[in-house]
């Protein structure tokens, strides 16, 4: 009997890709007085590169900016400051998210999550999707002091909504970190499809989030 799911935030709930876009681009407009010498697509692409998905914290990223485009003002803080102030407004769902948090709360299925990445910048876009709510838990690497793929903070989170790895199943968008680092510990693996892989190895592939209420009443 699947009593509960966590799933992932960047690349799973949030569309990490697209709120990125925007808000890089909505940064180049704001600070165009400054930045306009700098063709507006270059400096969105080289961020989005240096970025790598989110892996490379934002301070080595605007230091490279500077570095590269001479950019005299504003400074690589001023922009990191801005990042961090900011980003949280131009954060865009995945499709049908708060349907399929409803349906499953519907359903009494608790729900966790568990996220790598600074614990009040990933709090602000949790916050901002309007989704704190619908979770018994939440796990935010920096404040936990552990990161996924590590086990321990998949087992803190099945402690917290006090139900066995067995029961519980796990969504995300990375292969390993996500899907595997479940798989390991005894939990379904779910893979939301991501175009940066092909072939995953996961009890369940789905591309839409409201696929899970249907996946859960058949393993129910």
């Amino acid at each position: 009997m699947l009593k509960a799911v966590i799933f992932d935030l960047d690349g799973t709930l949030l569309n990490r890709d697209a709120s990125v876009q925007q808000f890089i681009g909505n940064q180049y407009d704001r600070w165009k007085d400054v930045l306009g010498f700098i063709p507006k697509e270059h400096y969105i692409s080289r961020f989005i590169e240096l970025d790598a998905r989110g892996y490379v914290w934002k301070d080595k990223v605007y230091q490279q900016m500077v570095k590269e485009f001479h950019i005299s003002e504003p400074s690589w803080e001023r922009l990191l400051q801005d990042y961090i102030a900011e980003f949280h407004h131009r954060c865009i769902p995945f499709p049908h998210l708060i349907h399929t948090l409803e349906s499953l709360r519907t359903h009494s299925i608790r729900l966790g999550m568990i996220t790598n990445g600074k614990g009040s910048f990933q709090m602000n876009n949790i916050r901002a999707l309007g989704i704190e709510h619908f979770f018994d838990t939440i796990l935010v690497s920096e404040w936990e002091d552990m990161k996924k793929p590590d086990p321990d903070i998949f087992k803190k989170a099945l402690s917290q909504l006090q139900v066995s790895a067995e029961e519980s199943m796990y969504v995300g968008d990375h292969p390993e970190n996500d899907v595997q680092a479940a798989r390991d510990i005894g939990m379904f693996g779910v893979w939301k499809k991501d175009a940066q892989w092909s072939q995953v190895e996961a009890d369940f592939i789905i591309e839409d989030l409201q696929e899970l209420p249907f996946i859960i009443q058949a393993i129910n």
